[in-house]
């Protein structure tokens, strides 16, 4: 082998333990996500709140409505961001892949227990088992921040992880209140809001 060949090996090895250290190191990119659910699902537990607290005479069937449109503008605002971030720098990541598998199993999951309870109450006629549906969604969350934050070696998502088991527990605590909506509320502004603004933060800024 001449000079010339080691040399290129040389560099081509160079070159994938480069590509390798930013992969590892790629920063999250599921922060506008969480901005938006935390917005839109947040602002949906307060209109919701509106309705059962008596504060707007709507027809008990608005409450459905409330939520079906919130996931109507998620789902569009999902499509948007996902798109946009699809040509970030280390969207292609071992840990964004990861994490984004987690975050997406836990859009299916949290879909398809709605599904399930709504059909649930279609068919007994009583509605009571829809109250449990924040806890399922907290407890979701907290398993998908448990998993990005092992991916990322980031503790403070393990935190937020702990932050939302916890949560679950206060909100079984209210589940016989109006007021578990305004908690519910308030959770997905700590679990969600917050953490994906601080993980926007990180996010390395656009090429123009």
């Amino acid at each position: 082998m001449t000079r010339d060949q080691i040399q290129n090996v040389h560099d081509d090895i160079a070159y994938m333990r480069a590509m390798a250290h930013e992969g590892r190191n790629a920063p999250l990119l599921s922060g506008p996500v969480m901005v938006v659910a935390g917005i839109v699902f947040s602002l949906a537990s307060l209109v919701h709140w509106t309705i059962v607290a008596g504060l707007v005479n709507v027809s008990s069937w608005a409450q459905l409505w409330v939520w079906v449109t919130a996931a109507v503008i998620f789902t569009i605002g999902l499509v948007v961001v996902l798109r946009r971030q699809a040509h970030r720098p280390g969207a292609g990541s071992a840990g964004n892949r990861a994490s984004n598998a987690a975050w997406s199993g836990v859009g299916y999951g949290i879909f398809a227990s709605w599904v399930a309870l709504m059909a649930a109450g279609m068919t007994t006629g009583d509605w009571a088992l829809m109250r449990v549906m924040p806890i399922i969604v907290v407890v979701a969350y907290g398993s998908a921040w448990f998993v990005a934050g092992a991916m990322a070696r980031l503790r403070w998502m393990k935190g937020v992880a702990l932050l939302s088991y916890a949560g679950a527990a206060v909100l079984g605590a209210f589940i016989d209140s109006p007021t578990v909506l305004l908690v519910y509320a308030a959770l997905l502004v700590l679990v969600a809001l917050l953490p994906g603004l601080a993980l926007m933060r990180q996010e390395p800024a656009e090429v123009v």
